[in-house]
């Protein structure tokens, strides 16, 4: 495939037998970017576990400290008061069978989250064929499936995010935007992956992060030492608790 020439220019500028720390790849995330738009700037953890077995596989939810930087669409499966909570927490899309019949028949995916109440869930489950491989059906395991949609729709916009490793074990995740200061993005970076050390399948063995990667949507992978991750999440904690503790 014929790159153009800015992608030629960024790729240039990075080592590929080198594995960067944190702080010097979200440098050159800044560095290397290809399009005149703010590109996202994507997280792919290629782990060690074996996803074939169910106690090796990792999903969740994390809350981002500096959130996606865009505006996230939520689609809330309810009714009565819970509806009509979810509007008043700012949900984009709200509405019972005719808002389930819209996804089943004419394939309407345009949200980033759907989520649902527990009684929603008979209607919603059979929307699998369109949601599943969207990775947008509703989950209790993340939050998704819950009577509390008003927090639910909060947080969400707030820019929490759900994570999970997909069938090669990996995990894939956006960090932000790429006009996003360093400090916002490496503080999210740690967060992420303060969540995936934490969230460590007891069976897992071996070795849990092989490989860390960060690129622009349109710009070049850059390799990120998995040795240096405790480094970081460390020291962005200490960091922030100083700067609590100066505050207090």
């Amino acid at each position: 495939m014929a790159r153009g020439k800015k992608y030629r220019e960024a790729y240039a500028k990075v080592d590929r037998e080198k594995e960067y720390s944190p702080a010097e790849a979200i440098k050159l995330i800044k560095e290397t970017r290809v399009a005149g738009f703010p590109e996202s700037v994507e997280l792919h953890i290629r782990t060690g576990l074996n996803v074939r077995h169910a106690d090796e596989q990792l999903r969740g939810t994390l809350a981002l400290p500096h959130g996606l930087g865009k505006e996230v669409t939520i689609a809330v499966f309810a009714k009565g008061d819970k509806a009509r909570e979810a509007e008043e927490a700012g949900a984009d899309y709200v509405g019972a069978e005719e808002l389930a019949k819209r996804v089943e028949e004419d394939n309407w995916t345009d949200f980033d989250i759907a989520i649902a109440t527990p009684d929603m869930m008979p209607v919603v489950g059979k929307l699998g064929r369109v949601l599943g491989p969207q990775g947008k059906m509703p989950n209790p395991k993340v939050g998704t499936v819950t009577m509390d949609v008003a927090k639910a729709v909060e947080e969400s916009k707030a820019g929490k995010v759900e994570y999970r490793t997909d069938r090669s074990a990996i995990v894939h995740l956006t960090l932000g935007k790429a006009d996003f200061d360093e400090k916002a993005l490496l503080e999210n970076y740690a967060a992420v992956l303060d969540e995936i050390l934490k969230a460590r399948p007891s069976a897992a063995k071996g070795r849990y992060l092989r490989t860390i990667t960060v690129a622009n949507t349109m710009g070049p992978g850059i390799r990120v030492d998995p040795s240096r991750t405790r480094d970081i999440v460390d020291d962005l904690r200490e960091a922030a608790e100083e700067e609590q503790a100066a505050v207090a």
